[in-house]
Parts: C-alpha cells; structure tokens; sequence
C-alpha cells in the first residue's frame, strides 16, 4: 500500500483492528533503558496509542506524539492511564522538543510500525542529545501485513486487495529483513549500542478483523463507500474460508539502540 493519512475513519478502524502488543513487548524498552518512575518516555507515530499505553506501567510519564490528528482523538478515548498524554507533532519536529524536555531529559524514544515513514537516519541523530545516558531509542515491528503473510489466506487476501486497489501490493511497512538491517546500521552509525529481541506469539483472526485491519491501512479515499463494504467483506470471506483456521504467526521485532 502506498502512503496514506489515517484521518476520518480510518483511525476509528485503527484503534478497533490494529494489533495490540503483548506485555513482553513492553518488558523489552524498559528492561533495556532500565526505565523508572522518574522516566519520561516519547512513543512517536503513536497512531492510537496501543504501544504507548503499554509503556505506561513502565515510566513515570509517557507522551504519544502522531501527526494525525484523529489518531490522537482515539487515543484519548481510548486512554485511562493517568500519566498518559498525547502531542501532535512528526518525527521533523523531535529536535524541537529539546527546550520543552531538556537535554538528557527523555528516557526512551519508542517508534513503533511508523519508522518506515520517518528519515529514519535523521531521526537517530536528533533524539540523542533528547535522551539520558543508558536511555534509547526502541524500533518495534508488530509483525507482517495481514496481506504479505506466508498463510494462504494472506496470498488470497493479496490477490483481493491487488484488484480492488489496481495494483500489485510490496511494500512491507519496514517488517523485513533489509529495512530491519538498514535501522540497525543507522542506530550503529549514530552511535548507538544496538541489540534486537523478538517476541512471538499465534493468534486466530476473524474475516471481520481481516478486513477491519485492512480499512485501517487505506487512506480514507481508498476505503469502500460504507454501503459496499459488505460486499467487500463477503468477497473476503469466500476467498480466505477455503484456508481456515486463519491463523496469524506474529513476529515481534524490537530493535533497541542504547545511548
């Protein structure tokens, strides 16, 4: 899929259908900065919030910060958190940031399935005058797209979305292996200490889910009118039904690069 602006009701699709992320996930950041309630910690491109609230446990504040404004407005909704706060702002910003913090202020930067919109390699060395020593910087990769999975229903799925959308879909949103080395190297290279774990685990999908995953990667034009999204729906479920269970093996990547 090719860039897009999650505003309207794609956030709306984002917050229901987007995946969540295990408490080991979490355990990783503050294990590897060894994060405390006196830790400050910025989630950029934070969509919804489903990492930045998992943080919050783990530090003693945690600010999400997204471009997008209806990203932040289900975030907020979504928020019960009380030291949870959100910022609209995009990764060319983050060096603005320095005299509102403080240099050294900032415990952790977490990036999690946005990198691949970001300069990455700018990013890298903008955060680090931001972050306190044995603090870093937290690349997560939630797994592959639904559409891009070594299942056959994801190769049915891809088939489906190719036609609707008119063409063939590539792109990996930064989940494989050469997008995982080129952040690594650039954490390398500005001067990070760079380790990677990774966190699985299975899950069975619904066709609903399928799909509401789906709409939340389109841009609002590229949605179906809400009238023919049953039908799009029902054309997923009887090209995916023939492959069931639908099982999903998630693959968390969590890329940390230590200051």
């Amino acid at each position: 899929m090719t860039q897009v602006a999650f505003g309207g009701e794609v956030s709306q699709f984002y917050q229901r259908f987007r995946r969540g992320y295990p408490p080991e996930v979490a355990d990783v950041p503050a294990v590897s900065f060894k994060l405390t309630r006196d830790d400050v910690v910025l989630d950029l491109g934070c969509g919804t919030g489903q990492l930045t609230r998992a943080l919050a446990p783990r530090a003693g504040a945690v600010l999400g910060m997204d471009p997008e404004a209806a990203m932040l407005a289900e975030a907020r909704r979504a928020t019960t958190e009380p030291n949870v706060s959100w910022l609209l702002g995009a990764d060319t910003d983050v060096s603005a940031l320095s005299p509102i913090f403080g240099d050294g202020r900032l415990a952790a930067l977490t990036v999690a399935q946005a990198l691949h919109w970001m300069d990455h390699e700018r990013l890298f060395e903008a955060a680090r005058p931001l972050l306190r020593p044995g603090g870093g910087v937290a690349v997560v990769t939630n797994g592959e797209p639904l559409w891009l999975q070594d299942a056959a229903w994801s190769a049915a799925l891809r088939d489906i979305l190719a036609d609707y959308l008119g063409t063939p879909l590539h792109r990996t949103c930064g989940t494989d292996a050469a997008s995982q080395a080129r952040y690594a190297d650039a954490l390398s290279a500005a001067g990070y200490a760079v380790d990677l774990r990774v966190v699985e685990y299975a899950t069975t999908l619904t066709v609903e889910e399928i799909v509401g995953g789906v709409f939340s990667a389109m841009s609002p034009e590229q949605l179906p009118a809400p009238d023919a999204r049953p039908a799009f729906t029902e054309r997923v479920r009887a090209a995916v039904a023939p492959h069931g269970p639908l099982r999903e093996q998630v693959r968390v990547r969590i890329l940390t690069g230590t200051r």
